[in-house]
């Protein structure tokens, strides 16, 4: 006989229920709506969300326009397979995100998850060059599939077991400033690190033979490092004089959350593949691998597939989100909102010993941990979150650590909003202090 069942019941019996890969994550806090800025637990309880579905929920939860566009097609068609059938939002989605995409970056393949993306990325590179080699970072962190795995490096955990990994990829340091992983401080660094990538060519694999360089323009979970600008022009210099593409893994950094649409715009560096995912649809399932169309025509039919991507309620919701960043000058607001959030950490920073760096662009923002030596203090950052939680703010750790908190508000949440979780923040490191 069929057991009835609370969804309170439920969450008691999760470990049971879900794998601990996802049942022992943090905060596994029972929710039963989200709406714009906040979310509500099972007694009713509101949280400010400033982890914005890791960063996929740009617009806030249940953004009205995003959700009416779902709800209207889902009226008419909910699912293609794409390839079989052409339907309007797909196409139209694929017209309108031209005209945002940097360069002359106007094809797009879609899937529907950010490791989907990178995988398509890494197949068109290798397919249309001809080259089994990548260069990827140390730091980053490209998805979980088998492909995204051997190119992911924030945390050994991530690799750990899946050995052997895809062969063919090689990996070289990011410029993590603030931790120079040559000893450098900034003045005097002479960005080593694009030296490394040339060393690779010397010792590893010839130039020749590397299809692409990968990498986040800002890395996320490998603890929201910001690498110098300079750098990512080298990294397309060295890309330019050796025939090897530049792939932007934009799953995160894009859809405003660095101030402009994408972080290619943000450092005025255009790659010749990205992969976009996460605030493409706001919080749907959905992501494209993204390149110019004299590149992608040379990816031909049955080279690549998907029954699932370019999901037309997805696409509805995608249309639905560009038209939000055109009506409501999302970006307009990301640098107010953005000055604000920077001039009250750096004080906290300023004030605390605990806070050992504030980086970031726009409202994607790490704030660094460290003890007393200024190593990584991930303890502290936990007790930081813990008691932020305690007191109505959800925030998200990241960093191979987890000494940063990763500071990623939705675009749109109000400037008392923002006020209120800044000093939840400070009032939660206060309490800490350690």
């Amino acid at each position: 006989m069929r057991r009835e069942i609370s969804f309170s019941q439920l969450v008691d019996e999760l470990g049971s229920l879900l794998a601990p890969s996802l049942a022992e994550d943090w905060p596994n806090m029972p929710i039963e709506r989200a709406k714009g800025s906040y979310v509500y637990d099972v007694e009713g309880k509101a949280y400010l969300d400033f982890v914005s579905g890791m960063a996929s929920c740009n617009l806030g939860h249940c953004h009205p326009r995003v959700e009416e566009a779902a709800r209207k097609q889902m009226e008419k068609l909910v699912h293609g397979p794409s390839g079989v059938f052409a339907y309007e939002s797909m196409v139209r989605l694929a017209y309108e995100l031209a005209e945002v995409m940097p360069g002359d970056i106007d094809c797009f393949f879609f899937s529907n998850s950010g490791a989907e993306a990178v995988e398509g990325a890494l197949k068109l590179a290798r397919y249309v060059t001809g080259r089994p080699a990548i260069i990827a970072f140390y730091g980053g962190f490209h998805g979980r599939t088998m492909g995204c795995v051997s190119l992911t490096t924030s945390k050994s955990a991530y690799r750990k077991n899946y050995h052997p990994l895809v062969d063919g990829i090689y990996h070289v340091p990011f410029p993590y400033c603030y931790r120079c992983p040559y000893g450098h401080t900034r003045a005097a660094c002479g960005l080593e690190c694009l030296e490394a990538v040339e060393r690779v060519f010397a010792h590893l694999v010839p130039a020749e033979d590397v299809a692409a360089i990968l990498l986040e323009p800002i890395q996320g979970e490998g603890g929201y490092v910001v690498p110098p600008e300079e750098f990512l022009r080298g990294l397309r210099g060295i890309c330019d004089r050796h025939g090897i593409l530049l792939i932007f893994d934009e799953v995160q950094t894009g859809f405003g959350r660095t101030g402009k649409m994408f972080a290619a715009h943000t450092f005025g560096v255009v790659p010749d593949i990205m992969a976009i995912a996460k605030g493409i649809a706001n919080g749907f399932p959905l992501s494209a691998t993204a390149a110019p169309r004299d590149l992608m025509k040379k990816w031909l039919a049955g080279s690549h597939g998907t029954t699932f991507g370019g999901n037309p309620v997805s696409c509805a919701a995608a249309l639905a989100v560009l038209e939000a960043f055109r009506e409501e000058k999302i970006l307009k607001g990301v640098g107010h909102l953005s000055e604000i959030c920077f001039a009250e950490l750096e004080a906290m920073k300023d004030e605390f010993p605990v806070i050992g760096d504030v980086r970031g662009r726009g409202l994607m923002i790490g704030i660094e941990f460290v003890g007393p030596d200024g190593a990584p203090n991930p303890g502290a950052c936990q007790d930081v979150l813990d008691a932020a939680l305690a007191k109505g703010l959800l925030m998200y750790p990241c960093g191979n650590k987890g000494q940063v908190i990763r500071f990623i508000p939705p675009l749109t949440v109000s400037e008392a909003e923002l006020r209120r979780g800044l000093d939840i923040l400070r009032r939660s490191i206060e309490e800490v202090r350690r």
